[in-house]
């Protein structure tokens, strides 16, 4: 393979997102410059972590760092699938790593069956409670709309974590075209309201205030509480809402909070 073959980037500003469709369009790709004017230069533990999933992810791929950091080079391989297990890093949430697999997963030579554990909500990533009500219903527009499933098993909230989801996701044969330009009016909204270590009152008093807000638009409103304890907690106390509004086209639009 020569070097005019390899894609060219600067930065580390959509890292994942170039990784991800280099291994999609089987298209090597090499990122310089990787925080090169930072006082603390090179890839951070969550992007190093980023690649050792991909890597779980597929058969054949070869990821070359620099000695500084600041510049790496994949050589994809193909997607594989199958049983994933990882513990991720706190500086990010699961949301970070499973926006991924989202889009690796159907492509696989067999079914996904990722296991991921770290912090399941912040405000800096999608949380899986968003990826689970949203961003996996929209697989329904290009033809896979069975066998699809993403569990919390257990709640992590920042800053230690402790949470665990598993994913699955079958093989798509193939997938279908999609057209969508009429985004609609909204119709009706949903809601989770989760509390971890927290007294479960916490969750209760969000569902309460966010439809006081939300009745003045629309009355279709209805805001699931899921409280957690014990083991299945995590190890920091957290609160957060979660909401997904859909139109009449089927379009939806999210929104969350965390604390």
């Amino acid at each position: 393979m020569s070097k005019r073959d390899v894609l060219h980037f600067e930065g580390h500003r959509f890292l994942k997102q170039r990784l991800v469709l280099s291994i999609l369009s089987q298209r090597p790709v090499r990122i310089d410059k990787i925080r090169a004017d930072d006082t603390n230069p090179g890839m951070r533990d969550y992007e190093v972590s980023l690649l050792r999933l991909l890597d779980k992810a597929t058969n054949g791929s070869r990821f070359d760092i620099s000695h500084t950091g600041t510049s790496v080079t994949l050589r994809p391989g193909m997607i594989t699938g199958g049983r994933i297990d990882m513990d991720c890093p706190t500086s990010r949430a699961i949301g970070y790593y499973l926006e991924a697999l989202v889009a690796l997963a159907p492509f696989g030579k067999e079914q996904m069956t990722a296991v991921l554990r770290g912090i399941t909500m912040d405000n800096r990533d999608v949380s899986v409670d968003t990826l689970r009500t949203a961003t996996l219903v929209n697989y329904r527009h290009f033809g896979l709309d069975t066998g699809v499933e993403l569990k919390i098993t257990k709640r992590g909230a920042p800053p230690k974590g402790g949470g665990e989801v598993r994913f699955v996701c079958p093989v798509v044969r193939s997938v279908k075209p999609l057209m969508f330009t009429d985004s609609g009016r909204i119709r009706r909204i949903r809601g989770i309201a989760y509390a971890t270590r927290v007294s479960p009152q916490t969750a209760n008093r969000l569902v309460e205030a966010a439809r006081g807000e939300l009745n003045r638009f629309i009355p279709d409103i209805y805001i699931y509480t899921d409280v957690y304890k014990g083991a299945e907690s995590g190890l920091s106390p957290g609160f957060g809402l979660s909401l997904v509004a859909e139109s009449t086209t089927g379009a939806l639009v999210t929104a969350e909070l965390c604390a």
